[in-house]
């Protein structure tokens, strides 16, 4: 069992529960995440599984889409609904669909954004969360991000609707807070469902409950690792080049030559039956430098 598995995650457990009980399913403890996802928020979580492990960095890296609901009239420690009860805020006066969108505009493009006190980025090797608990001042430090679209789909009662897709590294929880406080009106983020990662959407996700059912069986829903990165071009080895590269050593093929135009630094290497060994890096003069080995 080697390759790429899609949960859809419900809320309540994290990310790191989920990887837990797919590791009890498969009777396997190389199972891994690629991007975690808050215990409220719901949707598509990819992992990895057995080699695949070694490609989590390079999958982790795509762009990621949401449908969010922002609730405006307060601001919460957490940026989102974790630690409410009781009924919503009244929704602000003043504020309608026109004057969200215009709030919104602000988000859309390349930033630096703020990650929520409450999150997992470590601060001198502790994640800012535990710091946060502690009743610690922490602010983790500002991150580039990029927004590639952005879309108000809804706004009623205080509780707007928005998809967003975006680059790895953002937080929609950091985005309702920030639009809160530009509005001065304060806002969290009340539920969240991320509808795709790079190209794999709901529909390849299998509810993490019905793969417990199935069990070991569950194992047929494992993407291959030949399908795997298909936006990496491939270069093809032949019998002497796929025992140096195996071995972790610089390789030279034609097939880079005629691919050197490529834009990307990176090339899958595979055997004549298609079979995924690794990734490589492209060196000067067309030479392949293996980085990741994965057989």
């Amino acid at each position: 069992m080697h390759g790429l598995l899609i949960i859809d995650k419900p809320a309540g457990p994290t990310s790191h529960d989920v990887v837990a009980r797919v590791r009890r399913a498969l009777r396997t403890k190389r199972v891994g995440h690629t991007g975690t996802l808050d215990p409220l928020a719901t949707g598509v979580l990819p992992l990895v599984v057995g080699s695949a492990t070694r490609l989590a960095s390079l999958l982790s890296g795509t762009d990621k889409e949401y449908v969010a609901t922002i609730r405006l009239g307060r601001a919460t420690d957490t940026y989102d609904a974790s630690d409410l009860d009781g009924p919503p805020p009244e929704p602000p006066a003043g504020i309608d669909s026109y004057a969200l969108g215009a709030a919104l505009n602000r988000f859309r493009g390349t930033f630096h954004q703020l990650p929520p006190a409450f999150s997992a980025k470590k601060i001198g090797g502790v994640p800012a969360y535990k710091l946060a608990r502690r009743q610690t001042p922490v602010q983790p430090s500002a991150v580039e991000v990029t927004v590639r679209d952005l879309i108000l789909e809804r706004y009623a009662d205080g509780l707007a609707t928005v998809r967003v897709t975006t680059s790895a590294g953002f937080y929609v929880r950091s985005l309702a807070h920030d639009v809160g406080q530009r509005l001065g009106c304060g806002a969290y983020l009340e539920t969240l469902r991320r509808v795709r990662v790079g190209s794999y959407g709901e529909d390849a996700a299998v509810p993490l409950d019905e793969f417990e059912r199935e069990g070991v069986d569950a194992g047929r829903r494992i993407i291959p690792m030949e399908q795997l990165l298909p936006e990496i071009p491939s270069v093809v080895l032949n019998a002497q080049e796929v025992k140096r590269a195996i071995h972790g050593n610089e390789i030279m093929s034609e097939d880079v030559t005629k691919t050197a135009g490529s834009r990307s630094m990176k090339y899958r290497l595979l055997d004549s039956q298609g079979r995924l060994l690794g990734i490589a890096e492209m060196l000067p003069g067309g030479v392949l430098h293996p980085v990741t080995v994965l057989v």
